[in-house]
């Protein structure tokens, strides 16, 4: 679809080093001819054998209409194999995945015959593409706009059905919860399927909506896979409220083939606000960040650890954001509010330390002239400011920086937002900008201005273990001739690796960016 260009970026940091060269090496596939000149990227995945498989819809037509899915293949030296024109429309995709020689892609449709929503997964053998459906679910149900809608900060359920499909973080299974009602028929049901469509869990979840509906934002399941562990944003179910009150709570909820558990860790003057759950060995730490009072402000970062079987929590870590974080986001500025946060990447280092990282997102609304003089409404979707976070072993904060930037697009948000990675207790972030060289303001201070140039430079950001920055731009746009889809990387851990798909227009090619040392 249209790419908007980014407005323009900021960076800021502090203790920085000039001149240093990182540690990268960088190579390009051949530029391919493209007959889609409008697409989105959906998936990026890697086969067992290592070749690299993307899924991209494409749209044609003097009114962009999506018209099916391009499959392409490539090997590891980054040439072009194959490709496939899946020629499917008709219902919305949802994500994709690879697993035993076989792609597999999930929709979700509506059939107004059945009255009723549809779960299908389509599948082929990679490489001989030979597409056959499966039906996964039927959910009856009246047609809902927007019924895999998914926004961060206020979710809404008087639709009549919402639906949620997440993957776990070990690529092993993935949940679908389902919350349809009608009347004073209100029902929540999650199931939970494996790698091979098996379902694994089948739960009623309609006990827990008395008072409160349930967004679910991630999911981890049991080293054995015999439990599922959700987190979930529960709003409560209150016709009115007082301007004191808290509207929801986060959650943490546990499936088994025996029902579900639910626990919440917030305590008096503390309040969560977006936690992600990981595993520690045998024990499972929820990280995230917290407010001190019930608006949207956050104050500071929060650990705890549950015992997967009582779901009871122990060693609750608050972390007030540090001065150095405050001054890395507002510098001078009076007003100094964080929010919006929405996390990217969680994992833990060989020292047991706790590494993650966020983003400021945040979507917004107004009116814009249509080609025929009418006026439409459009979305803005806005990639603003990244949040890196160290936590020592036991939760207890080492450092916090704030990597101040300002993007914003309408709809195809590849090229935009970042992409990260963590090797020896360096954090690298990968960003895509216009700019050619930063401007410094009171040593300290550097900012990307985008301008309006299409051609567009790799900067990687390193935070090493001490929590010091520095950056480089590593790859300029005369070597890059095509824009790198910077935030739907395919990362290979053991080869210290990403992968990225760049595209202008009808030309397209692989760049693999590999971390040194």
């Amino acid at each position: 679809m249209k790419y908007l260009p980014v407005l323009w970026v900021t960076l800021l940091m502090a203790l920085f080093a000039q001149g240093q060269e990182m540690p990268v090496e960088y190579r390009f596939g051949e530029k391919y001819s493209d007959r889609y000149k409008y697409s989105n990227l959906l998936n990026f995945s890697e086969v067992e054998s290592g070749e690299k498989l993307l899924v991209r819809a494409y749209y044609t037509g003097i009114v962009l209409r999506p018209k099916g899915y391009l499959i392409e293949r490539y090997n590891a030296q980054l040439e072009l194999l194959d490709e496939y024109n899946y020629k499917f429309r008709g219902a919305d995709f949802v994500d994709g995945f690879t697993a035993n020689g076989q792609i597999y892609l999930l929709f979700l449709e509506y059939d107004p015959e059945r009255l009723s929503y549809i779960y299908t997964v389509h599948q082929s053998p990679v490489g001989a593409y030979n597409f056959t459906q499966k039906v996964l679910l039927t959910v009856p149900s009246v047609y809902v706009d927007n019924a895999l809608d998914k926004n961060y900060f206020n979710r809404k359920f008087n639709s009549g059905f919402t639906t949620t499909v997440l993957f776990d973080r070990e690529q092993r299974a993935f949940a679908i919860s389902l919350h349809y009602k009608k009347g004073k028929d209100d029902r929540h049901r999650i199931l939970v399927y494996n790698y091979n469509l098996r379902p694994m869990l089948d739960v009623d979840f309609s006990g827990e909506i008395e008072e409160k509906n349930y967004a679910f934002e991630a999911l981890e399941m049991a080293p054995d896979l015999s439990a599922a562990f959700l987190i979930g944003k529960a709003y409560f179910k209150k016709r009115r409220f007082k301007a004191e009150e808290r509207r929801f709570q986060y959650e943490l909820v546990k499936l088994t083939p025996g029902g579900s558990q639910t626990a919440t860790y917030d305590v008096p003057g503390k309040y969560a606000e977006g936690l992600k759950p990981i595993w520690k060995g045998n024990t499972l730490v929820c990280v995230g960040f917290y407010a001190d009072r019930k608006d949207n402000r956050y104050n500071g970062l929060q650990y705890f650890e549950v015992d997967p079987v009582s779901l009871e929590g122990s060693n609750l870590k608050y972390n007030p954001f540090s001065e150095q974080f405050m001054f890395d986001k507002f510098g001078t500025e009076d007003e100094k509010v964080v929010k919006n946060l929405a996390f990217k990447e969680v994992r833990f280092d060989a020292q047991g330390n706790l590494l993650f990282n966020a983003e400021e997102y945040f979507v917004t609304r107004g009116m814009e002239m249509s080609p025929s003089g009418g006026r439409v409404q459009v979305e803005r979707f806005h990639h603003n400011d990244i949040v890196s976070v160290k936590l020592d072993p036991q939760g207890r904060l080492v450092w916090a920086r704030n990597i101040n930037k300002t993007e914003v697009t309408q709809n195809d948000g590849a090229y935009i937002s970042y992409s990260a990675f963590t090797k020896d207790g360096n954090t690298y972030f990968f960003i895509s900008s216009a700019a050619d060289n930063p401007q410094l303001l009171n040593n300290e201070r550097l900012i990307f201005r985008q301008g309006l140039s299409r051609n567009r430079n790799i900067f990687l950001i390193r935070l090493d273990a001490q929590g010091q920055m520095s950056y480089e731009k590593i790859i300029s746009h005369d070597e890059a001739r095509l824009p790198m889809m910077v935030s739907q990387p395919l990362i290979r851990p053991s080869e210290d690796t990403l992968f990225f798909y760049a595209k202008r227009g009808g030309k397209k090619q692989l760049v693999a960016i590999q971390i040194q040392g």
